[in-house]
């Protein structure tokens, strides 16, 4: 298979999806002539216009409502948000509009629309640009939320989305566009609500999603040296959300580490951290840990902006608490 960056895996998505149905459609800022602000929709205007390809002014909950509106009477818009940390300004449409229409209408209107564009920690971006912010979707009812960590998933997940007649939520990582893997020429389709093991072990079991993934594989090659084999569980769905293959694999290692780059307070990790500690008990050896940032605003200074983050350092010593080994 052909190794290609997370923006290509992401482009190709859209481009085959653009390609195959004319009502899908992409909006936001700088997606057009500039190719993305993070060259993720590169060539797209080129190819399909700017009937398809429209940039739109900075105004989130404006170019968000109108494609909700589009989306309610049969296109099928990819709304792509510069940043997460602007799209708390269209919350409203995403909350009220686009997550209830299908339910205030008794099932007879769809919304077949995703909303994209990185979340997370990036570099250098302080407290306002480098929020994770994950659990203001997962918490909404009728809003599907994927978190994809590698090329592979990403295109998949994201042709995924792009037909389901739901809203969908998209959450990629600015620090992953530039990351290489393996991506199929063939089409193919990854379902929702299924999680993906990156790693296997018996040790223990450590769950993520997104960038952090890559964290905690760096993590488990450093326990491995240690005589401790961790298996990796990738969410990659946080809503629908695959439980069965966080308990299959807990149930067989007996330990569990959550790790998420969100602050811990009502956090997707605290979640996934309870549902283990409720449904895998009489097979646990230990408490569950959860690494998640610390819970403090994100400071300018890079040294400090690490130290605030998952690490490697940090999940060793989560594995070797509940390893009764610290």
């Amino acid at each position: 298979m052909p190794e290609i960056q997370m923006r290509e895996a992401i482009r190709q998505a859209m481009d085959e999806e653009m390609e195959r149905d004319d009502a899908v459609f992409l909006l936001g800022e700088e997606v057009g002539q500039y190719n993305g602000a993070y060259k993720v929709s590169k060539g797209l205007l080129d190819k399909y216009g700017e009937r398809r390809v429209k940039d739109t002014p900075i105004t989130e909950l404006g170019f968000t409502g109108l494609a909700v509106g589009a989306a309610t009477v049969g296109l099928r818009p990819i709304v792509e948000w510069m940043t997460f940390n602007f799209a708390l300004l269209a919350l409203d449409q995403v909350v009220n509009n686009a997550a209830k229409m299908r339910h205030m209408s008794g099932g007879q209107m769809k919304v077949p629309i995703v909303f994209r564009g990185a979340n997370g920690p990036a570099e250098y971006l302080s407290s306002q640009h480098s929020q994770a912010l994950q659990s203001y979707y997962v918490h909404i009812p009728g809003l599907k939320v994927i978190a994809p960590s590698t090329p592979y998933d990403a295109k998949g997940l994201l042709k995924t989305a792009i037909r389901d007649d739901n809203p969908v939520v998209v959450l990629e990582s600015e620090m992953t566009y530039g990351l290489v893997g393996e991506v199929p020429t063939e089409e193919y389709l990854i379902p929702f609500g299924k999680a993906d093991v990156k790693r296997k072990g018996a040790d223990v079991t450590i769950v993520s999603f997104s960038k952090p993934v890559h964290v905690v594989l760096k993590a488990a090659e450093a326990l491995a040296e240690m005589g401790i084999e961790a298996e990796v569980v990738d969410l990659r769905s946080l809503r629908p959300l695959d439980e069965e293959t966080v308990y299959a694999s807990v149930r067989k290692t007996n330990r569990a580490v959550i790790v998420d780059e969100a602050w811990p307070m009502a956090s997707v990790g605290s979640h996934v951290a309870w549902l283990v500690s409720r449904n895998c008990f009489d097979d646990l050896d230990a408490p569950v840990e959860l690494v998640a940032s610390e819970d403090v605003p994100m400071p300018y200074n890079h040294t400090l902006e690490l130290a605030v983050q998952p690490s490697v350092e940090k999940i060793v010593s989560a594995v070797k608490r509940v390893s009764y080994k610290e």
